[in-house]
């Protein structure tokens, strides 16, 4: 059994962890409304450039004149895949999520015999990734000195992704990544954004015709890296707001388990305390009793 002291030094302990998670939780929250927020305004503004892409892309006559950035290059054997964690740890399954949908992908590509190349954006990512798949890790990317998502950031990371795509490094392109849905949700994500993949929601949805001007792949040739840039912010903003969230959630569960902690050990500080006094008046009546 631990000592008195021992025990009085272990609450003690508790107690301060429990101050730290507290106050965490309360940063935590402060910075999830805001990063909520801009998660929310968001999503509007990178589905609609996705909308105006697919109606461009209808517009086009010759496919095979079409802009290779949505296009592809028409083969499908180098992968590349970027996956997008965070620089900082203690915010509960967030980047586990990720790298796990991210592993049964990259399993998948090497099942069928591809190549797989991977971009980690966060320390965290690479740290979890580097024993598996070091070889095929060919950047790795930190914004830990940034405080807040911005577009620059996004943007970087969306001109890497170019660069080596008019190299002709890989053929497709997909982003992983957290999407927010609540404090306690955080939804792993898997977007491919070269070469530009629509889903059927996407062709059922987009009922606006419009007239372009200049030609549709002159504009396209414009606005589709700037679309690739776009779904990387939006990403990031997404992983920023389920970030804050599961920090939130997981420094609750932390300050909620020193509490009971704290309680548990109080209980049993109290009933050493309780035997020791036992003891010491039994040794007190005994040597009274003998004299």
């Amino acid at each position: 059994m631990a000592s008195l002291d021992d025990l009085k030094k272990r609450i003690s302990s508790v107690k301060s962890t429990q101050k730290i998670t507290k106050a965490m939780k309360m940063v935590a929250a402060a910075k999830l409304r805001r990063a909520q927020e801009s998660a929310e305004k968001g999503r509007p503004y990178s589905d609609k450039m996705n909308n105006i892409i697919l109606n461009l892309s209808n517009g086009i006559s010759d496919i095979d004149n079409a802009p290779k950035l949505l296009s592809g290059t028409g083969e499908d054997k180098v992968h590349l895949c970027v996956v997008m964690t965070s620089d900082r740890g203690l915010c509960g399954g967030f980047n586990t999520n990720i790298i796990k949908k991210a592993k049964l992908y990259f399993q998948k590509i090497l099942d069928e015999g591809k190549t797989l190349k991977i971009i980690t954006v966060g320390t965290k990512g690479y740290d979890q990734l580097k024993r598996l798949y070091g070889d095929n890790i060919i950047e790795r990317i930190s914004f830990k000195e940034s405080k807040n998502v911005n577009y620059f950031d996004a943007d970087k990371v969306g001109k890497i992704v170019i660069e080596k795509f008019d190299k002709k490094e890989f053929d497709v392109c997909a982003i992983f990544y957290n999407q927010f849905k609540n404090v306690i949700t955080q939804i792993p994500q898997e977007q491919q954004i070269i070469p530009l993949k629509t889903s059927e929601k996407d062709e059922n949805s987009s009922e606006d015709n419009y007239e372009f001007e200049p030609e549709e792949d002159e504009i396209l040739s414009n606005l589709l890296p700037k679309n690739i840039s776009t779904q990387i912010f939006k990403a990031m903003l997404e992983n920023s707001a389920s970030e804050q969230g599961s920090r939130m959630s997981a420094m609750d569960n932390a300050t909620r388990n020193a509490g009971e902690m704290v309680d548990k050990l109080t209980i049993e500080y109290n009933r050493s305390r309780q035997a020791a006094i036992t003891k010491e008046l039994i040794e007190i009546i005994s040597g009274a009793e003998s004299l």
